[in-house]
């Protein structure tokens, strides 16, 4: 589904990135504690279900993003992934988040997030925003697709393919097994 073109753009909210890399490593930790005083079935419970927050602290801070190609738009969401080609595009706008509107459906990007902070900052018309805030990132990528549908609609056809996020759902199904499992023989 990834484009191996050279052109493609990645955006994501970097602050989720942090924040999901400190959860991981948090988690990487309690499953070597969890190792190093192993516990037989309590033992595979606790790490099954540290293993599941991990699990799911990757799809809600670390996976959504939006990737910009010559042939489409793909839209990374939590458990689902919208891939659009140029021609179906027909707006985008922001409102917490980036949203990229077809003809028959308008898709929401977590990937493009704009933090309230500057939301408040806009409208109460106080300070001044910094250069690198969340609004003039989000209009950047607002621009980007705009400029990017523009020169690649007549070129990019096909339908809106919508699919899940199958690996990161059996993870989370698998590993939910285990730790039943790992209850009902402890």
């Amino acid at each position: 589904m990834k484009s191996k073109s050279p052109e493609s753009e990645q955006y994501l909210s970097a602050s989720n990135r942090i924040t999901g890399t400190i959860v991981l490593v948090i988690g990487v930790l309690g499953l070597v504690d969890v190792v190093l005083e192993w516990r037989t079935a309590t033992g595979l419970l606790v790490g099954s279900i540290i293993a599941i927050f991990m699990v799911l602290a990757y799809v809600f801070l670390m996976r959504p993003s939006v990737t910009l190609s010559p042939e489409n738009v793909l839209l990374r969401n939590h458990l689902r992934d919208h891939l659009i080609p140029w021609s179906k595009v027909t707006g985008v706008d922001v409102t917490d988040i980036l949203r990229v509107h077809t003809e028959a459906n308008r898709f929401r990007a977590p990937g493009v997030q704009l933090v309230m902070r500057d939301l408040r900052k806009q409208r109460v018309g106080g300070r001044k925003l910094s250069a690198d805030n969340s609004l003039s990132k989000a209009d950047f990528i607002v621009n980007r697709i705009e400029t990017l549908q523009g020169q690649y609609s007549e070129q990019s056809q096909g339908d809106v393919i919508t699919s899940w996020a199958k690996p990161e759902l059996i993870a989370i199904g698998v590993l939910a097994v285990v730790a039943i499992v790992a209850a009902v023989v402890r």
